[in-house]
């Protein structure tokens, strides 16, 4: 019977324990751009800056270093198609990294970044790719988070 009492008082904390209210994001599609960037995030959950650099480093996730190069010391063979994301932080600001990750042919149509946040205007999509970005909301807004702390420019390297 004080089993039976320890259960149901057990259930009702349970039931009147706080629920985390799902996070509100702006869907692809909807996402509204500002002159060369987009101001407002798209979820209203900051951005987690670790979980930002696990994003960049995930070599299935979010593909960055297929392109890119950056402080990574522990990632070996990045890409150099694209900028040094080194000090990518103090180049573009948060609405700038924003629209850059939701869409960057916005800004360069000949860009080969990947629209990260984009789920139209597609030709050939993998069915399990069908009507949904890359990186959800959350994600990109991570991903900003990070980048915007990287402020150290890249080191140049001398030719020999």
């Amino acid at each position: 019977m004080a089993e039976a009492r320890r259960l149901v008082a057990a259930l009702a904390l349970l039931a009147a324990w706080p629920v985390a209210a799902a996070a509100e994001t702006v869907p692809p599609g909807a996402v509204a751009v500002v002159g060369d960037g987009i101001p407002r995030p798209l979820t209203d959950r900051p951005g987690d800056p670790a979980r930002g650099r696990a994003i960049v480093v995930d070599r299935q996730k979010g593909l960055c270093l297929l392109c890119h190069t950056g402080p990574f010391p522990e990632q070996r063979f990045p890409g150099t198609l694209a900028p040094d994301l080194a000090g990518a932080g103090s180049r573009w600001n948060e609405a700038q990294l924003r629209l850059r990750l939701v869409d960057g042919r916005l800004l360069n149509p000949d860009s080969i970044m990947p629209a990260y946040y984009r789920i139209d205007g597609f030709v050939r999509v993998a069915r399990a790719f069908a009507g949904r970005p890359i990186l959800e909301a959350q994600d990109v807004e991570d991903v900003v988070a990070f980048l915007a702390t990287l402020r150290e420019e890249p080191v140049k390297k001398e030719s020999p």
